[in-house]
Protein backbone atom coordinates (compact mmCIF):
# COMPACT_ATOMS: atom_id res chain seq x y z
CA UNK A 1 0.00 0.00 0.00
CA UNK A 2 1.55 3.27 -1.11
CA UNK A 3 0.48 6.79 -0.34
CA UNK A 4 1.77 10.25 -1.06
CA UNK A 5 1.25 13.93 -0.42
CA UNK A 6 0.48 15.71 2.85
CA UNK A 7 -3.20 16.61 2.44
CA UNK A 8 -6.29 14.45 2.40
CA UNK A 9 -6.88 15.06 -1.31
CA UNK A 10 -3.27 14.19 -2.17
CA UNK A 11 -3.22 11.06 -0.01
CA UNK A 12 -6.53 9.84 -1.41
CA UNK A 13 -5.52 10.58 -5.00
CA UNK A 14 -2.09 8.96 -4.79
CA UNK A 15 -3.04 5.87 -2.79
CA UNK A 16 -2.53 2.49 -4.47
CA UNK A 17 -3.24 -0.95 -3.05
CA UNK A 18 -0.38 -3.42 -3.04
CA UNK A 19 -2.01 -6.71 -2.02
CA UNK A 20 0.23 -9.75 -2.50
CA UNK A 21 -1.23 -12.79 -4.23
CA UNK A 22 -0.09 -15.05 -1.37
CA UNK A 23 -0.83 -13.85 2.14
CA UNK A 24 -1.66 -15.35 5.53
CA UNK A 25 -2.90 -13.37 8.53
CA UNK A 26 -1.27 -15.67 11.08
CA UNK A 27 2.16 -15.36 9.46
CA UNK A 28 1.80 -11.59 9.12
CA UNK A 29 0.78 -10.83 12.69
CA UNK A 30 3.10 -13.28 14.43
CA UNK A 31 5.63 -15.41 12.53
CA UNK A 32 6.86 -12.44 10.49
CA UNK A 33 8.46 -10.83 13.55
CA UNK A 34 10.33 -13.99 14.47
CA UNK A 35 11.58 -14.35 10.89
CA UNK A 36 12.87 -10.76 11.07
CA UNK A 37 14.86 -11.57 14.20
CA UNK A 38 12.47 -9.56 16.40
CA UNK A 39 10.81 -12.44 18.21
CA UNK A 40 11.55 -10.85 21.60
CA UNK A 41 9.36 -7.87 20.70
CA UNK A 42 6.46 -7.49 23.15
CA UNK A 43 3.13 -8.55 21.65
CA UNK A 44 0.62 -8.97 24.49
CA UNK A 45 0.13 -7.68 28.02
CA UNK A 46 -2.52 -9.84 29.66
CA UNK A 47 -4.16 -8.56 32.84
CA UNK A 48 -6.32 -11.24 34.43
CA UNK A 49 -9.52 -10.68 36.39
CA UNK A 50 -7.60 -10.88 39.69
CA UNK A 51 -5.10 -8.23 38.57
CA UNK A 52 -2.18 -10.49 37.70
CA UNK A 53 -0.17 -9.46 34.65
CA UNK A 54 1.66 -11.73 32.21
CA UNK A 55 3.43 -10.82 29.00
CA UNK A 56 3.86 -12.59 25.68
CA UNK A 57 6.49 -11.95 23.03
CA UNK A 58 5.91 -12.71 19.36
CA UNK A 59 8.27 -15.67 19.72
CA UNK A 60 6.17 -17.08 22.54
CA UNK A 61 2.95 -16.64 20.56
CA UNK A 62 4.57 -18.33 17.57
CA UNK A 63 5.66 -21.35 19.60
CA UNK A 64 2.25 -21.73 21.25
CA UNK A 65 0.33 -21.27 18.00
CA UNK A 66 2.61 -23.70 16.14
CA UNK A 67 1.97 -26.36 18.74
CA UNK A 68 -1.76 -25.70 18.89
CA UNK A 69 -1.97 -25.85 15.10
CA UNK A 70 -0.22 -29.22 15.12
CA UNK A 71 -2.66 -30.43 17.78
CA UNK A 72 -5.67 -29.24 15.76
CA UNK A 73 -4.33 -31.03 12.70
CA UNK A 74 -3.83 -34.22 14.71
CA UNK A 75 -7.44 -33.98 15.91
CA UNK A 76 -8.57 -33.93 12.28
CA UNK A 77 -9.26 -30.25 11.63
CA UNK A 78 -8.43 -29.54 8.01
CA UNK A 79 -8.15 -26.61 5.63
CA UNK A 80 -11.46 -24.81 5.07
CA UNK A 81 -13.18 -26.37 8.09
CA UNK A 82 -14.49 -24.08 10.80
CA UNK A 83 -13.12 -23.51 14.30
CA UNK A 84 -15.37 -21.61 16.71
CA UNK A 85 -13.54 -19.51 19.30
CA UNK A 86 -15.77 -18.81 22.31
CA UNK A 87 -13.36 -16.93 24.54
CA UNK A 88 -12.91 -13.47 26.00
CA UNK A 89 -9.82 -11.29 25.50
CA UNK A 90 -6.73 -13.29 26.38
CA UNK A 91 -3.70 -15.26 25.19
CA UNK A 92 -5.63 -18.44 24.37
CA UNK A 93 -7.86 -16.44 22.03
CA UNK A 94 -4.83 -15.03 20.24
CA UNK A 95 -3.12 -18.41 19.98
CA UNK A 96 -6.25 -20.06 18.57
CA UNK A 97 -6.65 -17.39 15.90
CA UNK A 98 -3.03 -17.45 14.78
CA UNK A 99 -2.92 -21.26 14.72
CA UNK A 100 -6.11 -21.56 12.68
CA UNK A 101 -4.97 -19.07 10.04
CA UNK A 102 -1.65 -20.85 9.65
CA UNK A 103 -3.58 -24.11 9.07
CA UNK A 104 -5.96 -22.56 6.54
CA UNK A 105 -8.84 -23.22 8.94
CA UNK A 106 -11.72 -20.71 8.91
CA UNK A 107 -12.24 -19.02 12.29
CA UNK A 108 -15.66 -18.16 13.67
CA UNK A 109 -15.31 -15.88 16.72
CA UNK A 110 -18.19 -16.07 19.21
CA UNK A 111 -19.16 -13.65 21.99
CA UNK A 112 -19.02 -15.15 25.47
CA UNK A 113 -22.28 -13.45 26.49
CA UNK A 114 -24.22 -15.30 23.79
CA UNK A 115 -26.96 -17.54 25.15
CA UNK A 116 -27.69 -21.06 23.92
CA UNK A 117 -30.03 -19.98 21.10
CA UNK A 118 -27.49 -17.53 19.65
CA UNK A 119 -24.71 -20.11 19.91
CA UNK A 120 -26.77 -22.88 18.35
CA UNK A 121 -27.73 -20.73 15.35
CA UNK A 122 -24.15 -19.74 14.58
CA UNK A 123 -22.62 -23.14 15.22
CA UNK A 124 -25.25 -24.84 13.08
CA UNK A 125 -25.23 -22.26 10.30
CA UNK A 126 -21.43 -22.31 10.00
CA UNK A 127 -21.13 -26.07 10.31
CA UNK A 128 -18.31 -25.60 12.82
CA UNK A 129 -16.32 -28.81 13.36
CA UNK A 130 -14.41 -27.66 16.45
CA UNK A 131 -14.81 -25.20 19.29
CA UNK A 132 -12.38 -23.87 21.88
CA UNK A 133 -13.79 -22.29 25.02
CA UNK A 134 -13.68 -22.41 28.81
CA UNK A 135 -15.75 -24.69 31.02
CA UNK A 136 -18.34 -22.02 31.82
CA UNK A 137 -19.15 -21.38 28.18
CA UNK A 138 -18.80 -24.99 27.03
CA UNK A 139 -21.54 -25.76 29.51
CA UNK A 140 -23.87 -23.77 27.25
CA UNK A 141 -22.76 -25.73 24.19
CA UNK A 142 -22.71 -29.34 25.35
CA UNK A 143 -26.52 -29.61 25.75
CA UNK A 144 -26.79 -28.57 22.08
CA UNK A 145 -24.51 -31.29 20.70
CA UNK A 146 -27.35 -33.58 19.62
CA UNK A 147 -28.51 -30.79 17.30
CA UNK A 148 -25.01 -29.93 16.07
CA UNK A 149 -23.86 -33.04 14.19
CA UNK A 150 -20.91 -31.24 12.59
CA UNK A 151 -19.42 -30.21 15.94
CA UNK A 152 -17.02 -33.06 16.75
CA UNK A 153 -14.12 -31.45 18.63
CA UNK A 154 -14.44 -29.61 21.95
CA UNK A 155 -11.39 -28.00 23.54
CA UNK A 156 -11.42 -26.55 27.05
CA UNK A 157 -8.92 -23.96 28.22
CA UNK A 158 -9.51 -24.71 31.90
CA UNK A 159 -9.87 -28.46 32.18
CA UNK A 160 -13.41 -29.44 31.29
CA UNK A 161 -16.66 -28.83 29.46
CA UNK A 162 -18.53 -28.01 32.63
CA UNK A 163 -21.52 -30.21 31.95
CA UNK A 164 -22.92 -32.98 29.81
CA UNK A 165 -20.38 -34.20 27.31
CA UNK A 166 -17.50 -32.89 29.41
CA UNK A 167 -15.50 -36.08 29.03
CA UNK A 168 -15.33 -35.41 25.28
CA UNK A 169 -13.52 -32.09 25.75
CA UNK A 170 -9.79 -32.01 25.07
CA UNK A 171 -7.59 -30.03 27.41
CA UNK A 172 -5.94 -27.01 25.75
CA UNK A 173 -2.84 -27.14 27.92
CA UNK A 174 -2.42 -30.85 27.42
CA UNK A 175 -2.78 -30.50 23.65
CA UNK A 176 -0.03 -27.88 23.53
CA UNK A 177 2.27 -29.80 25.87
CA UNK A 178 1.91 -32.90 23.74
CA UNK A 179 2.45 -31.21 20.37
CA UNK A 180 5.63 -30.60 18.45
CA UNK A 181 7.07 -27.10 18.19
CA UNK A 182 7.63 -25.75 14.70
CA UNK A 183 5.09 -25.64 11.89
CA UNK A 184 5.23 -24.89 8.20
CA UNK A 185 2.24 -22.55 7.70
CA UNK A 186 -0.08 -23.21 4.78
CA UNK A 187 0.73 -21.04 1.77
CA UNK A 188 -2.66 -19.35 1.50
CA UNK A 189 -3.82 -16.96 -1.16
CA UNK A 190 -4.93 -13.49 -0.09
CA UNK A 191 -8.38 -14.43 -1.42
CA UNK A 192 -8.66 -17.63 0.62
CA UNK A 193 -11.34 -17.65 3.36
CA UNK A 194 -10.06 -16.76 6.84
CA UNK A 195 -12.98 -15.95 9.14
CA UNK A 196 -16.76 -15.81 9.45
CA UNK A 197 -18.03 -12.88 11.50
CA UNK A 198 -21.76 -12.81 12.11
CA UNK A 199 -23.60 -9.52 11.80
CA UNK A 200 -25.05 -7.97 14.93
CA UNK A 201 -28.62 -8.81 14.04
CA UNK A 202 -29.99 -5.28 14.24
CA UNK A 203 -32.43 -5.88 11.39
CA UNK A 204 -33.13 -9.63 11.52
CA UNK A 205 -31.37 -12.99 11.81
CA UNK A 206 -27.58 -12.69 11.84
CA UNK A 207 -25.71 -13.48 8.64
CA UNK A 208 -22.20 -14.87 8.50
CA UNK A 209 -19.91 -12.49 6.63
CA UNK A 210 -17.08 -14.60 5.18
CA UNK A 211 -13.82 -12.68 4.94
CA UNK A 212 -10.59 -13.51 3.13
CA UNK A 213 -7.07 -13.23 4.58
CA UNK A 214 -6.69 -9.91 2.72
CA UNK A 215 -9.29 -8.30 5.01
CA UNK A 216 -6.58 -7.28 7.48
CA UNK A 217 -4.64 -5.41 4.77
CA UNK A 218 -7.90 -3.73 3.77
CA UNK A 219 -8.25 -2.33 7.29
CA UNK A 220 -4.83 -0.72 7.48
CA UNK A 221 -5.58 2.61 5.73
CA UNK A 222 -8.48 3.12 8.15
CA UNK A 223 -6.22 2.37 11.09
CA UNK A 224 -3.80 5.00 9.79
CA UNK A 225 -6.68 7.44 9.51
CA UNK A 226 -7.83 7.38 13.11
CA UNK A 227 -4.50 6.61 14.82
CA UNK A 228 -2.48 9.31 12.98
CA UNK A 229 0.93 8.13 11.72
CA UNK A 230 0.63 4.73 13.38
CA UNK A 231 2.83 3.31 14.76
CA UNK A 232 4.97 5.67 16.78
CA UNK A 233 7.51 4.95 19.51
CA UNK A 234 5.70 3.93 22.69
CA UNK A 235 2.36 3.09 21.06
CA UNK A 236 0.29 0.55 23.01
CA UNK A 237 -3.25 -0.47 22.10
CA UNK A 238 -6.34 -1.42 24.08
CA UNK A 239 -10.05 -1.70 23.46
CA UNK A 240 -12.95 -2.84 25.62
CA UNK A 241 -14.52 -4.29 22.46
CA UNK A 242 -14.67 -8.05 22.65
CA UNK A 243 -12.30 -10.01 20.44
CA UNK A 244 -15.30 -11.81 18.98
CA UNK A 245 -16.08 -8.76 16.86
CA UNK A 246 -14.50 -6.90 13.97
CA UNK A 247 -14.05 -3.91 16.30
CA UNK A 248 -11.80 -5.89 18.62
CA UNK A 249 -9.91 -8.07 16.16
CA UNK A 250 -9.56 -6.05 12.97
CA UNK A 251 -9.71 -2.55 14.44
CA UNK A 252 -7.17 -3.22 17.18
CA UNK A 253 -5.43 -6.56 17.75
CA UNK A 254 -4.47 -7.68 14.26
CA UNK A 255 -3.47 -4.24 12.90
CA UNK A 256 -1.37 -3.60 16.01
CA UNK A 257 0.50 -6.88 15.55
CA UNK A 258 0.89 -6.24 11.82
CA UNK A 259 2.87 -3.15 12.85
CA UNK A 260 4.59 -4.85 15.81
CA UNK A 261 2.72 -2.81 18.43
CA UNK A 262 1.77 -4.50 21.75
CA UNK A 263 -1.84 -4.96 22.84
CA UNK A 264 -3.39 -5.03 26.31
CA UNK A 265 -5.92 -7.80 26.99
CA UNK A 266 -8.26 -7.67 29.96
CA UNK A 267 -10.91 -10.27 30.83
CA UNK A 268 -13.06 -8.21 33.19
CA UNK A 269 -16.79 -8.43 32.63
CA UNK A 270 -19.20 -5.50 32.56
CA UNK A 271 -17.62 -2.28 31.34
CA UNK A 272 -16.94 0.33 33.99
CA UNK A 273 -15.84 3.82 33.01
CA UNK A 274 -13.68 4.45 36.07
CA UNK A 275 -11.89 1.09 35.68
CA UNK A 276 -11.27 1.90 32.01
CA UNK A 277 -9.46 5.10 32.97
CA UNK A 278 -7.46 3.19 35.59
CA UNK A 279 -6.42 0.45 33.14
CA UNK A 280 -5.34 2.99 30.51
CA UNK A 281 -3.29 4.85 33.13
CA UNK A 282 -1.84 1.70 34.73
CA UNK A 283 -0.43 0.28 31.50
CA UNK A 284 0.37 3.53 29.73
CA UNK A 285 -2.05 2.81 26.90
CA UNK A 286 -1.57 5.25 24.03
CA UNK A 287 -4.09 4.14 21.41
CA UNK A 288 -7.70 3.07 21.89
CA UNK A 289 -10.75 2.02 20.00
CA UNK A 290 -13.59 3.11 22.30
CA UNK A 291 -17.17 2.47 21.13
CA UNK A 292 -19.62 5.33 21.70
CA UNK A 293 -21.32 3.55 24.62
CA UNK A 294 -17.96 3.18 26.38
CA UNK A 295 -17.17 6.86 25.85
CA UNK A 296 -20.56 7.88 27.23
CA UNK A 297 -19.94 5.82 30.35
CA UNK A 298 -16.44 7.22 30.75
CA UNK A 299 -17.84 10.74 30.47
CA UNK A 300 -19.90 10.08 33.62
CA UNK A 301 -16.78 9.42 35.72
CA UNK A 302 -16.45 12.35 38.11
CA UNK A 303 -12.73 12.08 38.92
CA UNK A 304 -11.02 9.95 36.26
CA UNK A 305 -7.46 8.68 36.54
CA UNK A 306 -5.11 10.85 34.44
CA UNK A 307 -4.27 9.30 31.08
CA UNK A 308 -1.79 10.06 28.32
CA UNK A 309 -3.55 8.87 25.18
CA UNK A 310 -2.20 9.71 21.73
CA UNK A 311 -5.14 8.60 19.59
CA UNK A 312 -8.71 7.39 19.99
CA UNK A 313 -10.99 6.07 17.30
CA UNK A 314 -14.69 5.44 17.71
CA UNK A 315 -17.43 4.09 15.49
CA UNK A 316 -20.85 2.47 15.54
CA UNK A 317 -23.02 5.47 16.42
CA UNK A 318 -22.53 9.21 15.98
CA UNK A 319 -20.81 10.76 19.00
CA UNK A 320 -22.31 14.22 18.77
CA UNK A 321 -20.67 17.55 19.48
CA UNK A 322 -20.81 17.31 23.28
CA UNK A 323 -18.95 14.00 23.45
CA UNK A 324 -16.31 15.23 21.02
CA UNK A 325 -15.82 18.34 23.15
CA UNK A 326 -15.47 16.15 26.24
CA UNK A 327 -12.79 14.13 24.45
CA UNK A 328 -10.77 17.25 23.78
CA UNK A 329 -11.18 18.53 27.32
CA UNK A 330 -10.61 15.30 29.27
CA UNK A 331 -8.68 12.98 26.93
CA UNK A 332 -6.70 15.82 25.39
CA UNK A 333 -7.31 14.82 21.77
CA UNK A 334 -9.79 14.82 18.93
CA UNK A 335 -11.67 11.52 18.79
CA UNK A 336 -11.59 10.37 15.17
CA UNK A 337 -15.00 8.98 14.29
CA UNK A 338 -15.04 6.33 11.61
CA UNK A 339 -17.60 4.23 9.84
CA UNK A 340 -17.90 0.70 8.53
CA UNK A 341 -19.80 -2.49 9.06
CA UNK A 342 -19.07 -6.18 9.41
CA UNK A 343 -19.12 -6.68 5.64
CA UNK A 344 -16.84 -3.73 4.78
CA UNK A 345 -15.23 -1.92 7.67
CA UNK A 346 -13.30 1.36 8.10
CA UNK A 347 -14.35 2.85 4.79
CA UNK A 348 -15.09 6.38 6.08
CA UNK A 349 -13.16 8.26 8.71
CA UNK A 350 -12.31 11.59 10.23
CA UNK A 351 -8.59 12.33 10.55
CA UNK A 352 -7.78 15.39 12.59
CA UNK A 353 -4.15 15.46 11.46
CA UNK A 354 -5.00 15.47 7.77
CA UNK A 355 -8.27 17.37 7.39
CA UNK A 356 -10.67 19.50 9.42
CA UNK A 357 -12.98 17.41 11.58
CA UNK A 358 -16.65 18.24 11.29
CA UNK A 359 -18.29 17.24 14.55
CA UNK A 360 -20.89 14.55 14.08
CA UNK A 361 -19.90 13.63 10.53
CA UNK A 362 -18.90 10.14 9.41
CA UNK A 363 -15.83 11.64 7.78
CA UNK A 364 -14.59 11.21 4.22
CA UNK A 365 -13.67 8.06 2.28
CA UNK A 366 -10.57 6.36 3.65
CA UNK A 367 -7.83 6.21 0.98
CA UNK A 368 -8.19 3.07 -1.08
CA UNK A 369 -11.99 2.87 -0.77
CA UNK A 370 -14.48 4.28 -3.27
CA UNK A 371 -17.54 5.28 -1.26
CA UNK A 372 -20.66 7.10 -2.44
CA UNK A 373 -24.31 7.75 -1.64
CA UNK A 374 -26.47 5.95 -4.19
CA UNK A 375 -30.14 5.63 -5.03
CA UNK A 376 -32.19 2.45 -5.41
CA UNK A 377 -30.85 1.94 -8.93
CA UNK A 378 -27.21 2.34 -7.86
CA UNK A 379 -26.79 5.82 -9.35
CA UNK A 380 -24.52 8.17 -7.40
CA UNK A 381 -26.56 10.98 -5.87
CA UNK A 382 -25.73 14.68 -5.91
CA UNK A 383 -24.54 16.67 -2.91
CA UNK A 384 -27.16 16.92 -0.16
CA UNK A 385 -29.41 14.11 -1.41
CA UNK A 386 -30.14 11.24 0.98
CA UNK A 387 -29.42 7.70 -0.18
CA UNK A 388 -27.63 4.53 0.83
CA UNK A 389 -23.93 4.52 1.68
CA UNK A 390 -22.22 2.14 -0.74
CA UNK A 391 -18.65 0.98 -1.37
CA UNK A 392 -17.48 -0.23 -4.77
CA UNK A 393 -15.91 -3.63 -5.34
CA UNK A 394 -13.28 -4.93 -5.71
CA UNK A 395 -12.03 -3.80 -2.33
CA UNK A 396 -9.72 -5.81 -0.03
CA UNK A 397 -11.74 -4.96 3.05
CA UNK A 398 -14.98 -6.31 1.54
CA UNK A 399 -16.43 -9.68 2.53
CA UNK A 400 -16.45 -12.58 0.09
CA UNK A 401 -20.07 -13.61 0.65
CA UNK A 402 -22.65 -14.40 3.29
CA UNK A 403 -22.01 -17.93 4.45
CA UNK A 404 -24.41 -20.37 2.82
CA UNK A 405 -26.73 -17.55 1.73
CA UNK A 406 -26.35 -16.69 -1.94
CA UNK A 407 -29.66 -14.74 -2.14
CA UNK A 408 -28.66 -12.44 0.73
CA UNK A 409 -25.25 -11.93 -0.85
CA UNK A 410 -26.86 -10.95 -4.15
CA UNK A 411 -29.23 -8.55 -2.37
CA UNK A 412 -26.27 -6.79 -0.79
CA UNK A 413 -25.12 -5.47 -4.18
CA UNK A 414 -26.37 -3.26 -6.98
CA UNK A 415 -23.85 -3.89 -9.73
CA UNK A 416 -20.46 -3.31 -8.13
CA UNK A 417 -21.85 -1.23 -5.27
CA UNK A 418 -22.02 -3.01 -1.91
CA UNK A 419 -24.97 -1.49 -0.04
CA UNK A 420 -24.54 -0.82 3.66
CA UNK A 421 -28.21 -0.30 4.48
CA UNK A 422 -27.30 3.03 6.09
CA UNK A 423 -28.71 6.31 4.83
CA UNK A 424 -26.54 9.40 4.56
CA UNK A 425 -25.90 12.53 2.58
CA UNK A 426 -22.66 14.08 1.34
CA UNK A 427 -21.94 17.77 1.85
CA UNK A 428 -20.11 20.14 -0.46
CA UNK A 429 -16.74 19.26 1.13
CA UNK A 430 -17.16 15.52 0.64
CA UNK A 431 -18.05 14.68 4.26
CA UNK A 432 -20.71 12.02 4.85
CA UNK A 433 -23.51 12.66 7.34
CA UNK A 434 -25.44 9.77 8.85
CA UNK A 435 -29.22 9.99 8.55
CA UNK A 436 -30.26 6.55 9.83
CA UNK A 437 -30.58 2.91 8.99
CA UNK A 438 -32.55 2.22 5.86
CA UNK A 439 -35.21 0.64 8.06
CA UNK A 440 -34.77 3.11 10.97
CA UNK A 441 -35.93 6.11 8.96
CA UNK A 442 -39.05 7.66 10.42
CA UNK A 443 -41.69 8.90 7.99
CA UNK A 444 -43.90 11.45 9.73
CA UNK A 445 -46.34 13.86 8.09
CA UNK A 446 -44.38 13.64 4.85
CA UNK A 447 -41.00 14.15 6.49
CA UNK A 448 -38.23 11.52 6.35
CA UNK A 449 -36.48 11.76 9.70
CA UNK A 450 -33.36 9.91 10.79
CA UNK A 451 -32.99 9.06 14.49
CA UNK A 452 -29.35 10.11 14.87
CA UNK A 453 -29.92 13.86 15.01
CA UNK A 454 -32.80 13.45 17.47
CA UNK A 455 -30.75 11.20 19.73
CA UNK A 456 -27.84 13.65 19.64
CA UNK A 457 -30.18 16.41 20.76
CA UNK A 458 -31.74 14.26 23.49
CA UNK A 459 -28.28 13.45 24.84
CA UNK A 460 -27.60 17.15 25.36
CA UNK A 461 -30.38 17.37 27.96
CA UNK A 462 -28.75 17.23 31.42
CA UNK A 463 -31.27 14.66 32.70
CA UNK A 464 -30.53 12.15 29.92
CA UNK A 465 -27.85 9.44 30.18
CA UNK A 466 -28.81 7.39 27.12
CA UNK A 467 -31.44 7.89 24.44
CA UNK A 468 -32.95 6.24 21.39
CA UNK A 469 -35.59 7.44 18.92
CA UNK A 470 -37.85 5.26 16.80
CA UNK A 471 -40.95 5.65 14.69
CA UNK A 472 -44.20 4.06 15.83
CA UNK A 473 -47.40 3.78 13.75
CA UNK A 474 -49.83 6.68 13.75
CA UNK A 475 -53.08 6.85 11.77
CA UNK A 476 -52.71 10.52 10.90
CA UNK A 477 -48.97 11.03 10.46
CA UNK A 478 -47.98 7.51 9.30
CA UNK A 479 -45.47 7.47 12.16
CA UNK A 480 -44.71 9.58 15.18
CA UNK A 481 -41.40 9.81 17.00
CA UNK A 482 -41.05 8.03 20.31
CA UNK A 483 -38.04 8.54 22.58
CA UNK A 484 -36.77 5.94 25.02
CA UNK A 485 -34.79 7.63 27.78
CA UNK A 486 -32.41 6.25 30.40
CA UNK A 487 -32.27 9.03 33.00
CA UNK A 488 -28.96 10.30 34.33
CA UNK A 489 -27.88 8.93 37.74
CA UNK A 490 -30.10 10.25 40.51
CA UNK A 491 -32.78 11.47 38.10
CA UNK A 492 -36.33 10.12 38.27
CA UNK A 493 -38.45 9.99 35.12
CA UNK A 494 -41.63 12.04 35.55
CA UNK A 495 -44.31 13.43 33.28
CA UNK A 496 -42.93 16.93 33.86
CA UNK A 497 -39.47 15.78 32.85
CA UNK A 498 -40.88 14.15 29.72
CA UNK A 499 -42.49 17.44 28.73
CA UNK A 500 -39.26 19.30 29.39
CA UNK A 501 -37.33 16.88 27.17
CA UNK A 502 -39.93 17.28 24.41
CA UNK A 503 -39.64 21.06 24.60
CA UNK A 504 -35.87 20.78 24.52
CA UNK A 505 -35.92 18.86 21.23
CA UNK A 506 -38.63 21.07 19.77
CA UNK A 507 -36.58 24.14 20.53
CA UNK A 508 -33.23 22.72 19.43
CA UNK A 509 -34.28 20.92 16.25
CA UNK A 510 -37.72 21.45 14.76
CA UNK A 511 -41.37 21.00 15.67
CA UNK A 512 -41.75 17.97 13.41
CA UNK A 513 -38.72 16.26 14.99
CA UNK A 514 -39.66 16.30 18.65
CA UNK A 515 -40.76 13.01 20.28
CA UNK A 516 -44.49 12.97 20.76
CA UNK A 517 -44.06 10.10 23.19
CA UNK A 518 -41.39 9.65 25.86
CA UNK A 519 -40.83 6.48 27.83
CA UNK A 520 -38.32 6.20 30.64
CA UNK A 521 -36.49 2.88 30.79
CA UNK A 522 -33.78 1.32 32.92
CA UNK A 523 -31.63 0.39 29.92
CA UNK A 524 -31.58 0.29 26.14
CA UNK A 525 -31.20 -2.94 24.16
CA UNK A 526 -27.72 -2.93 22.65
CA UNK A 527 -25.81 -5.29 20.43
CA UNK A 528 -22.54 -6.62 21.80
CA UNK A 529 -20.77 -3.87 19.86
CA UNK A 530 -22.81 -1.13 21.51
CA UNK A 531 -25.29 -0.34 18.74
CA UNK A 532 -28.88 0.43 19.71
CA UNK A 533 -31.25 -2.33 18.56
CA UNK A 534 -34.08 -0.05 17.50
CA UNK A 535 -36.20 -2.89 16.12
CA UNK A 536 -36.53 -4.21 19.69
CA UNK A 537 -37.60 -0.78 20.84
CA UNK A 538 -40.21 -0.66 18.10
CA UNK A 539 -41.46 -4.00 19.35
CA UNK A 540 -41.20 -2.68 22.93
CA UNK A 541 -39.26 -5.70 24.09
CA UNK A 542 -37.81 -3.82 27.05
CA UNK A 543 -38.66 -3.29 30.68
CA UNK A 544 -40.39 0.07 31.13
CA UNK A 545 -39.55 2.25 34.10
CA UNK A 546 -42.78 3.97 34.96
CA UNK A 547 -42.63 7.71 35.69
CA UNK A 548 -43.15 8.48 39.35
CA UNK A 549 -45.32 11.26 40.68
CA UNK A 550 -43.57 14.34 41.94
CA UNK A 551 -41.91 17.57 40.95
CA UNK A 552 -39.22 17.92 38.34
CA UNK A 553 -35.78 16.81 39.58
Amino acid sequence: MRKGGDSYDAVYRDFRWDIPARYNIGVDICDKWVAKGEGDRLALIHETADGAVETYSFARLKSLSDRFACALRRLGLARGERLAILLAQGPETAVAHIAAYKLGVVVMPLFTLFGPDALEFRLANSGAKAIISDSENLAKVTPLLDRLPALEILISTDGGAGGAGGDAAHDYGGLIDGAADGLVPLDTAAEDPAMIVYTSGTTGPPKGALHAHRVLLGHLPGIQAHHEHFPQEGDLCWTPADWAWVGGLLNVVFPAWHYGVPVVANRRGKFDGARAFELIARHGVRNCFLPPTALKMMRQVADPAPVNLRSVGSGGESLGTDLLAWGEAVLGLTINEFYGQTEANLILSNRAGLMPVKAGSMGRPVPGHEVAVVDEAGAVLDIGHVGQVAVRRPDPVMFLEYWDDAPATADKFIGDWCLTGDLARVDEDGYFWFVGRNDDVITSAGYRIGPAEIEDCLMKHPAVAMAAAVGIPDAMRTEIIKAFIVPAPGIVGTENLARDIQDHVKSQLAAHEYPRQVEFVTELPLTATGKIMRRLLRDREITPMQPEAGDDP
